[in-house]
């Protein structure tokens, strides 16, 4: 037991390491902007505030930087943060069900419903997963540009639904299905959409919450395609927005802790999923690791 012990003492010092940035974060939201630049830094707000997130101070063209505007009261072009809030959610809630959705979907008829061709069709999707993401981004923004595409919701949702990963995922969950269960449904008259909604699905319940968890936190993190489809800031997501600001920071350093705010604001949402969602997630990788 005491040499398991000493194997562990690697993934202990990944703790700190991985919570620090998040701790500095957090205190930061609550610092005066005087104090998140003091030298040596201060381990705990001294003073906390809440006028990064919102300062009744705030005259709307001031200067001052114990004055800035907090970070739900900062405008871009008429919109808010609040406004860039709900675009993220949007995306990120409905490409996650729908790409979960379609990819079970997709391995269900793939692994229990096989036609000629589709175990080439499977060697596709794998060969697919080989090729990174950013080779398919021309081909991605020329069809959706001639789509007419830009600046709609359109072109946040649609390309983000194919992903071969959660199909390969689906597939290999969905042998773990009895196949005897399938053809009592399919005799008792079920469709295929009936029993991949009905008897497949409930049986899916541990995989489907352990690879929302990365498909809900690569799209609320997702950077680079909003940045190529959306100039209009009335279709800004978060990580655009945040993005925005950390590049102001060499021309105004005293946006750091409305930024620092802003942060903790948008990691929520991550952090409150896992913790909703984290014995189905234990639950499901280990029914991927023991499946034989």
């Amino acid at each position: 037991m005491r040499w398991t012990a000493w194997l562990r003492a690697p993934l202990w010092l990944l703790v700190p390491a991985m919570l620090l940035p998040y701790y500095w974060m957090a205190i930061g939201a609550f610092k005066t902007v005087g104090e998140l630049l003091r030298q040596p830094p201060t381990l705990w707000p001294q003073a906390p505030t809440g006028r990064n997130f919102f300062n009744p101070d705030w005259a709307g063209t001031t200067a001052d930087p114990d004055r800035l505007a907090g970070i739900l009261q900062l405008q871009v072009e008429g919109h808010g943060f609040l406004r860039f809030y709900a675009n993220s959610l949007l995306v990120t809630l409905v490409v996650t069900a729908a790409s979960l959705l379609a990819a079970s979907f997709v391995a269900f008829v793939l692994t229990k419903r096989p036609f000629p061709g589709s175990r080439w069709l499977f060697r596709a999707l794998l060969l697919s997963m080989m090729l990174p993401w950013e080779v398919t981004i021309v081909p991605n923004f020329v069809t959706v540009a001639r789509l007419g595409w830009i600046n709609h919701y359109a072109a946040l949702l649609v390309p983000g639904l194919a992903k071969p990963f959660v199909v390969f995922y689906f597939h290999q969950a969905m042998r773990a299905v009895p196949d005897e269960l399938v053809a009592a449904a399919t005799l008792d008259g079920a469709g295929t959409l009936a029993i991949w909604w009905r008897v497949v699905l409930p049986l899916l319940r541990p995989a489907l919450a352990a690879i929302a968890i990365p498909v809900a936190v690569g799209e609320w993190n997702n950077f680079l395609w909003p940045l190529l489809v959306v100039n209009d800031a009335a279709m800004l997501t978060l990580p655009l927005q945040l993005g925005k600001m950390a590049g102001d920071l060499s021309f105004n350093p005293q946006s750091a802790a409305v930024l620092m705010a802003g942060s903790l604001l948008a990691s929520l949402p991550a952090v409150l999923l896992f913790l909703r969602l984290q014995r189905q997630f234990v639950a499901g990788l280990q029914a991927g690791a023991t499946k034989g």
